[in-house]
């Protein structure tokens, strides 16, 4: 194997000779078997270990394992303790999930601190087979079925082309030891399920089972390139972006045989499960929306649009002093005296400083927000009115905040000036504000 191995980092990654490399090492069968291959091959490695504290005694016995490993054969390593149930029950995260959560974050923290290149797992072909159906059972879009990536960012994971058995036949010719972990041999967890009860059945259907697998995979990995090829040129023609929001043009999209298809492969990255829901979207009435956890997709008029979910409150104020001449938050604004007035625009007013009264406050717009635009002298109007009158989608109405001075609308930022702050004849002191 180790002949087999050799061959296939030289070429697949021929540049890890030359890198620093972090070794993610549990002192299981393949972590070890991965450990013994890379201290053969000569390159620099460091070894990383978490004890996830969830086996008691067990857990500190692997730690102390791998410690002494590395002490015996000069190698560098690295070693952290986590209260994983904690974690997970302060997240409400399940057990692996918390574990996962908890150890590639130590990992991507030590790569900056340590000046390291990659971290390479021990995943292997049987891991990825078990990984295929864990997903098939709940139920997957294409990239479901594709397997664990061979490199996804700094994590590589070399070992993914062979088989637990070629793993084993290893570790016995070269006389390896290694920890076993109890937890592996319960069916509490779907993945030991699969391995216990499901894969033996495969193979025993078809000796050369994985073998076959590997091979439908590779297929599936082509089509999947494709897919994201063809969504990419669909996408140009469909989507227009605009500042963090993304419009697709319903018109365009529904021209295309299998829209639903390209739809899940632009979101799906969001965050939405909700999927008929979405899809219910593009024949549904303008402004019905779905939420993901951080974002949203609504429907306005001929249009879809994905924005951020923003997380401030209705009702939250911001301050602006009469000694503030920059504003950095909620939104970038100047305020300057200036001694004459320029050509206006939507982001920019002037107004008669002596009718200010500070503090100035930002807040967003309230159903029943009133201001007088101007133009319109001694006439009220509704900002709910002008946001129709704008045709502002949902999502550009949640996003506009009001500049109050006194409990009177100074400004509707960026789209309308009150009257009765405008510079007139009789005017000492301009106050010049920008939208930044």
């Amino acid at each position: 194997m180790f002949s087999k191995f050799k061959n296939h980092i030289i070429s697949r990654f021929p540049s890890l000779a030359e890198k620093k490399l972090f070794l993610a090492v549990s002192g299981g069968l393949d972590s070890m078997v991965l450990l013994h291959l890379f201290k053969k091959l000569g390159y620099e490695i460091a070894v990383l270990h978490c004890n996830f504290q969830l086996r008691g005694l067990e857990s500190f016995g692997d730690e102390e394992f791998i410690q002494k490993f590395c002490e015996q054969n000069n190698i560098p390593i690295f070693t952290t303790q986590f209260d994983t149930e904690a974690f997970a029950k302060d997240y409400k995260l399940s057990t692996q999930v918390a574990a996962r959560e908890l150890r590639y974050s130590w990992f991507y923290e030590l790569l900056e601190e340590e000046n390291f290149d990659y971290i390479l797992t021990a995943h292997h072909a049987d891991d990825n087979l078990e990984t295929f159906i864990i997903n098939l059972t709940r139920g997957t879009g294409l990239e479901g079925l594709t397997g664990i990536p061979e490199q996804n960012d700094k994590i590589i994971r070399p070992l993914l082309s062979f088989s637990r058995e070629e793993i084993l036949n290893y570790a016995h010719e070269n006389n390896i030891e290694w920890r076993e972990d109890s937890s592996n041999a319960s069916n509490k967890y779907l993945r030991n399920k699969i391995r216990h009860n499901l894969v033996p059945v495969l193979k025993e259907i078809n000796p050369n089972f994985l073998d076959a697998f590997q091979k439908t995979q590779s297929f599936l990995q082509e089509s999947q390139e494709m897919v994201e090829d063809a969504s990419i040129m669909v996408y140009q023609r469909v989507a227009k972006e605009a500042g963090d929001d993304i419009h697709f043009d319903l018109n365009q999209l529904k021209k295309l045989p299998n829209y639903k298809s390209y739809l899940y492969q632009w979101l799906n990255e969001f965050g939405f499960s909700a999927w008929n829901d979405v899809y219910d979207l593009v024949e549904g009435q303008s402004g019905k929306q779905v939420f993901a956890e951080e974002f949203r997709l609504l429907k306005n008029r001929e249009t879809l649009i994905l924005s951020p979910f923003s997380g401030l409150l209705e009702n939250e104020e911001f301050e602006i002093n009469e000694t503030d001449s920059e504003v950095n938050f909620p939104l970038k604004m100047t305020l300057c005296n200036v001694g004459h007035t320029t050509f206006g625009s939507n982001r920019t007013i002037f107004v008669d400083a002596e009718k200010i009264h500070f503090p100035l406050v930002l807040r967003k717009w309230k159903e029943g927000d009133v201001f007088q635009p101007f133009g319109m002298e001694g006439k009220s109007k509704k900002v709910s009115k002008l946001f129709k009158d704008e045709k502002l989608s949902l999502i550009e109405k949640e996003k506009i905040w009001i500049l109050w001075s006194d409990n009177q609308i100074v400004w509707v930022v960026g789209i309308r000036q009150d009257e009765r702050f405008k510079i007139e004849n009789t005017t000492n002191k301009i106050l010049k504000i920008e939208l930044q």
